[in-house]
């Protein structure tokens, strides 16, 4: 399945909700608006990049910004501004949010290895992934392909389609998944 016929899936179903991504994850919300049918799935996509946007959308100024706590206060941020968009007529339509925060390869000295998060929310069950990459052999789009799968599998995980997109972790990568 490619991200586009994910994407088209995704289009297909019932639910609606907010996208947030920092850090890495931006090729999830172009495969998202490139196929027709996303005023049905995404009410709103937001890349809060500065310390202090994650921190103002968040509402907390977080000790660590790149953690599984963090995705997950993002995909609860986000699904609270699902609830403040939804229409009246979205009805007892599903809400979520999604929320992705990365540390990739960059040009510059980090500390750190290069990883990302993603949760994700319906208020009643949430779940998250976690990536470690092998940064001697990954690229940073590489490793956005791989963050950005991951999200469209999180919205699939949230609207219950069975589907998913292959991931393609090595093995000298580190993967946990928590549904």
């Amino acid at each position: 399945m490619s991200p586009q016929e994910i994407a088209k899936k995704l289009h297909s179903v019932p639910g609606r909700g907010c996208v947030v991504v920092t850090g890495s994850g931006i090729q999830s919300i172009s495969d998202l608006f490139a196929e027709p049918g996303t005023s049905r799935t995404i009410l709103e996509a937001q890349v809060p990049y500065a310390r202090k946007a994650l921190d103002e959308f968040v509402g907390v100024q977080a000790d660590q910004h790149v953690s599984a706590e963090e995705a997950l206060l993002i995909a609860q941020a986000a699904l609270k501004r699902a609830q403040h968009l939804a229409n009246e007529d979205d009805g007892v339509q599903l809400l979520f949010g999604v929320g992705c925060t990365a540390a990739v390869a960059t040009d510059r000295v980090r500390r750190g290895e290069d990883r990302a998060h993603i949760a994700w929310t319906d208020g009643a069950r949430s779940g998250g992934t976690s990536i470690w990459f092998d940064k001697q052999i990954r690229s940073r789009a590489d490793e956005d392909a791989v963050v950005s799968a991951i999200i469209l599998n999180s919205i699939a995980e949230v609207l219950n389609i069975e589907e998913r997109l292959e991931l393609n972790v090595l093995e000298t990568e580190r993967f946990d998944e928590i549904n």
